[in-house]
């Protein structure tokens, strides 16, 4: 077997999850194969898995833009009102 430095960076990047498990104590979830969730990476920054609504971006306001290396991900408000108490408050 040989190590490989690209996935060793990838697994390393998702440094927690924020708010709980969804899969925790056998939840089932609505999606096809996966389920919304919000992690802090290991710079700080922050990952989102949630369905993607780009195709919505005509509807943003004037100040706002999708570019086209961006997407838009809808997550339920559940989600992130939970995952609450684990986003920092401060930089």
């Amino acid at each position: 077997m040989t190590w490989d430095a690209t996935l060793v960076t990838c697994v390393d990047m998702f440094a927690k999850r924020l708010g709980p498990d969804p899969h925790a104590n056998g939840a089932k979830s609505s999606g096809c194969s996966g389920c919304p969730d919000i992690f802090e990476l290991a710079n700080g920054d922050f990952a989102i898995i949630g369905a993607d609504i780009s195709n919505e971006a005509s509807k943003l306001p004037p100040s706002a833009a999708c570019g086209p290396d961006e997407r838009i991900v809808r997550i339920p408000r559940d989600l992130l009102i939970r995952a609450k108490s684990d986003i920092p408050e401060h930089l």
